[in-house]
């Protein structure tokens, strides 16, 4: 255990070439979930917690940290199970997602494995609507599952997703009725975020769900001897997926030369100023945070005008 929690914060600084590592941990019960260590800033026992009247059940309570006033969410609570009850001995991952610190209560933390993203696959069909995952994975022949923290952060503390007011000029929008975005995100709130903000625009949008099927898709296009552009303005890509993260992706997409010149938009809650030197290596034409939907409108935009 001490190794784990000694190496969180190197370990994130991990850039492979279509590989991440998760951190497993289980909630209650003999389920192992995981987490990209990319989202973890550190792991700790569980710190004294502050409760705030009025705050979201699923906030046990904030801690008084390093980084100053973290909120701490009860894992099992926000995955629709019982509370835990143990918190002396629970442990807290600390995350950043979306430029925002939260900490996630936890029952155990097991370890740090380093796998190929095409190991990595989505939930299988049959799980429902309602469930919290983006993807499955297996590790010593246990079934791991992989939550989609953004479906948990929308719940329980929900962002403004519409368009600032003025934005949009209704001469872009009668341009943006005859155009379509491709989007690829494996998170379906992601997903529903993004396709509500392009519609505001006026663009039609075509959704997928990871990496892989995105390229079979795009490829497929120009395999039929027609250009990318033809059918889409650009691309707007979440970097981490099953099958294939949204960095080999581009990369791909820039050794086509069928692909020449169709804009790459990779769009994710990663932070870390590594992101701008992928950015750049992989060759993709532009980096936005997540969420900001008059960032992300402001830039499909300027595609729609350029």
């Amino acid at each position: 255990m001490a190794g784990v929690l000694d190496t969180v914060n190197q370990r994130t600084q991990l850039v492979g070439e279509n590989r991440l590592e998760l951190l497993l941990f289980r909630v209650n019960g003999s389920q192992v979930y995981g987490i990209n260590v990319f989202k973890v800033k550190e792991v700790l026992q569980c710190p004294k917690l502050t409760v705030l009247p009025g705050s979201h059940p699923v906030i046990r309570g904030v801690a008084h940290l390093r980084s100053g006033t973290t909120p701490i969410m009860d894992m099992s609570m926000a995955t629709g199970n019982q509370p835990l009850s143990n918190l002396e001995n629970s442990f807290t991952i600390i995350t950043e997602y979306n430029g925002q610190t939260q900490g996630f209560l936890v029952a155990g933390v097991d370890r740090i494995i380093n796998m190929n993203w095409e190991e990595i696959h989505p939930p299988p069909e049959g799980t429902g609507r309602d469930h919290y995952l983006t993807a499955v994975t297996e590790v010593d022949d246990h079934l791991v599952e992989i939550i989609d923290v953004e479906k948990i952060l929308a719940e329980v503390s929900p962002i403004n997703e519409d368009v600032r007011e003025g934005l949009i000029s209704e001469s872009v929008q009668e341009v943006a009725r005859q155009k379509k975005v491709l989007i690829v995100d494996d998170s379906k709130i992601a997903r529903k975020q993004i396709s509500r903000c392009l519609e505001h625009i006026g663009v039609e949008v075509v959704q997928l769900n990871d990496g892989r099927q995105c390229w079979e898709h795009m490829h497929g296009i120009v395999e039929n001897g027609e250009r990318l552009q033809d059918h889409y303005i650009m691309l707007i890509s979440d970097i981490e997926m099953p099958e294939m993260d949204g960095y080999t992706l581009t990369t791909r997409v820039r050794a086509d030369s069928r692909m020449n010149g169709f804009f790459v938009v990779l769009h994710s809650s990663l932070s870390g100023v590594f992101n701008k030197a992928m950015v750049e290596k992989v060759g993709a034409d532009d980096f936005i945070a997540k969420f900001d939907p008059d960032v992300l409108a402001e830039r499909v935009v300027k595609q729609l005008e350029s």
